[in-house]
């Protein structure tokens, strides 16, 4: 695994101003396993003015020729797909299949349906006697989370790139050797110099720099809540756009007609899935009274099947903050049920799979997102009891609901403030929209809606 001792901007691999740099560490052994330039101010203002060059040309290409450079972009990754999947096993800690199947296979598919969507989107539309144009936004700023680090790159540059517009990426400080595979596929793919530039860099120093940079028309971010609040107030005060893709604390509703069994195993399975760092995991289990106490049963014997079969968090902070919760959710009644706040393993930042019984809506398990392999299990009386439970947070991003038929789940998922809601399992659809209410943030990823994200509307009357 090579890293680049170098930022990629204007179409070339190129020294930072500065001589710091970051350390990626393999979290499941702790060792150092590469080291990348840890860009600044001075590096991200060359980035964007690269962009900002690069804008007129790009947003002139004909929507077909942008099509087939991001389907060339495509071809690369896949041509990649192998050092991909072993690059993020060995900076995030998935386990390989998991890599190869996830965090590698779903951005070749949005990438190819970004191919497919900017050669057949409606860039011009009629309204009465006027020509509605739809133009992009300019030069984006995107910065990118740890948890799926190739994905949420794909996600915001692929619809960006469609759009016609232009990007400076700041990814994550822990995944960067992921972003640096990526610029590498976007240089074969042809992608022409100054349209996609790759910044690496801290949150505080890069990232704050490319968020407040003028030259920036839009700020896509995904991460945390708090840190989307200071991107929100910056762009707000400078009348910039932003996409917002923040935390969640999503319910799995099981209604008591629901296959029980099924049910919880998926749920369970949810949670556990990459190592419980997924802002969409449903991490609240809403179980009705009376079929409470099987399930606990059933959650505590599908957690305990894991074992080691899940991947560390991605570092000793994350490590650190999640075995805290796990002694807060003790420490304030809920009932452990599975796992604990004890460290399987003496090396690496591994936690056990941990489920909580007894939990209650106002517990900080319940209310806060932990982002690690942590389930509560909450108890309803009836459906009102359980549509204000899995309401009240301050997050809205996903969520499920099971019951006897399709349109009995329907029903309770129409009342719930959340984003996307899965219903009887079905499964994630890479075309549509991605995002949340509340305080799970601003606008939409994937599929058109995720497109429109990056366009801004001009009307020619006649």
């Amino acid at each position: 695994m090579k890293a680049h001792d170098a930022l990629y901007i204007d179409g070339a691999w190129r020294p930072a101003a500065g001589t710091d740099t970051i350390e990626v560490v393999n979290p499941a052994d702790e060792q150092v396993i590469a080291h990348v330039p840890a860009g600044t101010a001075e590096d991200v203002d060359a980035a964007v003015r690269a962009a900002r060059a690069a804008l007129p040309a790009w947003a002139a290409t004909p929507p077909a020729d942008r099509a087939a450079r991001i389907a060339a972009l495509r071809d690369a990754l896949v041509a990649r797909k192998d050092e991909i999947a072993e690059t993020v096993t060995a900076e995030l800690g998935s386990p390989l299949p998991f890599s190869q199947k996830v965090h590698t296979a779903l951005p070749i598919t949005v990438a190819g349906s970004y191919a497919e969507l900017a050669a057949t989107y409606a860039f011009e539309e009629k309204a009465g006697t006027s020509t509605v144009l739809l133009e992009p936004v300019g030069v984006v700023g995107a910065i990118t989370p740890w948890n799926y680090p190739l994905h949420q790159i794909v996600a915001k540059v692929a619809p960006a790139l469609a759009a016609g517009c232009t990007v400076v990426l700041k990814p994550a400080e822990d995944t960067p050797l992921t972003a640096q595979l990526f610029a590498e596929a976007v240089h074969e793919a042809g992608v022409p110099a100054g349209v996609f530039n790759l910044v690496t860099g801290l949150g505080p120093v890069a990232g704050q720099a490319l968020a407040e940079h003028e030259g920036v028309d839009l700020v896509s971010f995904t991460g945390s809540t708090a840190v989307g609040k200071q991107i929100g107030a910056v762009a707000g005060a400078a009348v910039k756009r932003v996409a917002l893709e923040l935390g969640g604390k999503s319910a799995n509703v099981i209604l008591p007609s629901a296959d029980l069994a099924k049910a919880v195993s998926v749920g369970v399975a949810n949670v556990m899935s990459n190592s419980g760092q997924t802002c969409s995991a449903w991490t609240r289990m809403l179980v009705h009274r009376d079929r409470y106490d099987e399930a606990v049963q059933l959650a505590a014997e599908a957690a305990a099947k894991y074992g080691d079969r899940i991947g560390p968090l991605v570092n000793a902070k994350q490590h650190d903050r999640v075995r805290g919760y796990i002694e807060k959710g003790v420490a304030e009644g809920a009932r452990l049920v599975a796992g604990g706040p004890e460290a399987p393993r003496e090396q690496g930042y591994f936690v056990r799979p941990t489920v909580f019984a007894d939990v209650t809506p106002d517990m900080t398990i319940a209310q806060e997102e932990i982002f690690g392999p942590v389930l509560s299990i909450l108890k309803y009386e009836d459906e009102d009891d359980a549509l204000r439970i899995a309401n009240g947070t301050v997050y809205g991003l996903a969520g499920a609901v099971w019951a006897g038929d399709d349109a009995e789940a329907v029903a309770f998922a129409r009342r719930m403030d959340t984003g996307q809601v899965d219903i009887n399992g079905g499964r994630f659809n890479p075309l549509a929209p991605f995002g949340g209410y509340k305080q799970s943030g601003v606008g939409r990823e994937l599929g058109t809606h995720g497109l429109a994200e990056y366009l801004q509307t001009k009307s020619l009357q006649f």
